[in-house]
């Protein structure tokens, strides 16, 4: 199950920032593109499609580099589908995509 597909939808909300807020955002959507897991970025939050080490890494990441980056606090809102066999957006989505 480790190395199971998961789901997370990410939301970050820089609170107390000195820096542009959505510059701040921008470099954290850089940091999920660059993670080589797969992404879908929405109006409100990324969702993205990995494993639990490798999203959990791109987190931690995204708080490492928010806080280095003229942000004092902020908030990380995360929702998570997790299960025993891989989860995939495409399953999810299926539906709502046919022509």
């Amino acid at each position: 199950m480790e190395n199971s597909k998961i789901n997370v939808t990410i939301q970050l909300l820089p609170t107390k920032y000195s820096a542009d807020k959505i510059e701040m955002i921008d470099k954290a959507i850089a940091l999920i593109k660059a993670s080589g897991l797969k992404y879908m970025v929405c109006p409100f939050e990324t969702v993205v499609e990995g494993t639990y080490t490798d999203i959990f890494k791109l987190i931690n990441d995204i708080r490492i580099t928010t806080l280095s980056n003229g942000c004092e606090e902020l908030l990380i809102n995360m929702k998570m589908h997790a299960g025993q066999k891989d989860l995939f957006f495409e399953d999810k989505l299926i539906k709502y995509n046919a022509n």
